[in-house]
């Protein structure tokens, strides 16, 4: 006989969490999998786990009114005849017209020219609004080929080859119908309604050689004007850097597990990769191995959200970062101004993920004439020009408290972990010792 003691609440079960119960009987109901967008909600370790030791008596300060700190970064100093330089090394990542509205793309153009920086394009090919609007644009060059023409890699102002993405490292995306309208579909060259799986590799080349080979083929098409990135989701970060830069890159872009995506299975994004936190390190001793650590610029995106997030990235040894879930909260993504239509889609302001579906209230993610109506670019363009100053000026700071005169100059003897997890994978001190896990001893 079985006693249930009045004093103890029901335990639900660790491993069968209300979440997980929900999709059992979701897939057990429909048959099949779950697909949306944004990144991991898995809790992961991330640059919250890292402090900066700022300056005290060991260490001089510098004067935040009256003593620079440089913020501008140059980008594809390797090979290219024309390096861009970016006056904040916080650009803006790949996100497609197809997965975001024409106002939203524009907004991004419009946001990142006033701040100083780059935007990217993303899958789909390049719009005239957002060329138009964007001082410094990179090329995304995708497995899918969609929208890829030379003219378009001559207006550009840098190439980025996507082999991999955070959010689904070797795995391809998905642009559903409802979202491939008549100019989606023409840019495209897709039949308009439509779903659509982008593929997960490259259909030219298999591997490193033929890599070296398609650089060489961009450079040819541009006359080796622009710089030449390779992006890589966080997986094998050390080797993939490696013959990143062995097959001629200028610049390597490393994506980790927290990077969103406009719409991939959920099993995807929560199960495959690595956290942004794992992968620098062994990207940068990659770059120093092969003795090219700043001379082939290394962009770390996947999570960035503050000047704090972007100064640590810089200190365990990248030259930029990029945002792209960020950006569109700036522009106005998940906004509880539109929580009401939220709740009627089933969720919430700072839950929704279903951008496949073209129904985003914020008209950010959406191709439905209304709903993107709603985004003012040029509005919008300033909120995120108004967020990479603050996340720029929160850099400054932290890097002046620790004596540095230029981001770059911070490193990774200015960071502390506050665990075991964030020592190891950053390789710096846990806080109150002078050890990380692998290290050796105390």
């Amino acid at each position: 006989m079985s006693y249930h003691n009045p004093f103890t609440p029901p335990r639900k079960s660790a491993t069968f969490d209300d979440h997980t119960l929900a999709e059992i009987r979701r897939a057990a109901a429909t048959g099949i999998y779950d697909i949306r967008g944004a990144g991991t909600k898995r809790k992961v370790p991330h640059f919250d786990d890292l402090l900066f030791l700022g300056a005290s008596i060991s260490r001089y300060p510098l004067e935040g009114y009256r003593e620079k700190c440089d913020t501008t970064v140059t980008l594809g100093t390797r090979f290219a005849k024309k390096p861009i330089t970016l006056k904040t090394p916080i650009t803006i990542a790949g996100m497609s017209f197809g997965a975001l509205s024409g106002n939203a793309k524009e907004a991004l153009g419009r946001g990142a020219t006033i701040a100083g920086t780059s935007t990217t394009t993303g899958d789909g090919g390049m719009t005239d609004e957002e060329r138009g609007h964007s001082q410094t644009l990179v090329y995304q060059y995708l497995p899918s080929r969609y929208g890829m023409n030379p003219k378009d890699l001559r207006r550009a102002d840098a190439i980025e080859v996507v082999v991999g993405q955070g959010a689904k490292p070797g795995g391809g995306g998905m642009l559903l119908g409802q979202k491939i309208s008549d100019r989606v579909a023409n840019m495209r060259n897709l039949p308009k309604g439509i779903d659509q799986r982008s593929a997960c590799r490259h259909p030219d080349w298999t591997g490193p050689d033929d890599l070296e080979i398609k650089i060489l083929e961009l450079r040819e098409i541009t006359d080796w004007e622009k710089p030449i990135y390779i992006k890589v989701g966080g997986a094998r970060p050390y080797y993939d850097t490696a013959l990143a830069v062995k097959a001629g890159a200028d610049v390597v872009v490393l994506d980790g597990m927290q990077g969103g995506t406009a719409a991939t299975q959920d099993v995807f994004i929560e199960n495959v990769g690595m956290p942004t936190l794992a992968c620098i390190r062994p990207a940068v001793q990659a770059l120093q191995d092969l003795g090219m650590h700043r001379k082939v610029q290394l962009i770390v995106s996947g999570g960035i959200r503050s000047g704090a997030d972007v100064a640590k990235a810089l200190a365990l040894g990248a030259d930029a970062v990029a945002i792209g879930t960020a950006a569109l909260v700036a522009l106005g993504d998940n906004d509880p101004h539109w929580e009401d239509e939220y709740r009627k889609l089933g969720t919430t302001a700072g839950a929704y993920d279903d951008w496949h579906e073209g129904k985003d209230p914020a008209g950010i993610t959406t191709q439905d004439p209304e709903l993107a109506a709603r985004l003012d670019p040029i509005a919008a363009g300033r909120r995120l020009a108004n967020y990479l100053k603050v996340m720029t000026l929160e850099a400054q700071t932290i890097a002046r408290a620790c004596g540095k005169n230029h981001l770059h100059n911070l490193e990774p003897e200015d960071l502390v972990a506050l665990t075991m997890e964030a020592a190891a994978m950053a390789q710096v001190p846990l806080a109150g010792t002078n050890w990380f896990p692998g290290k050796g001893s105390f």
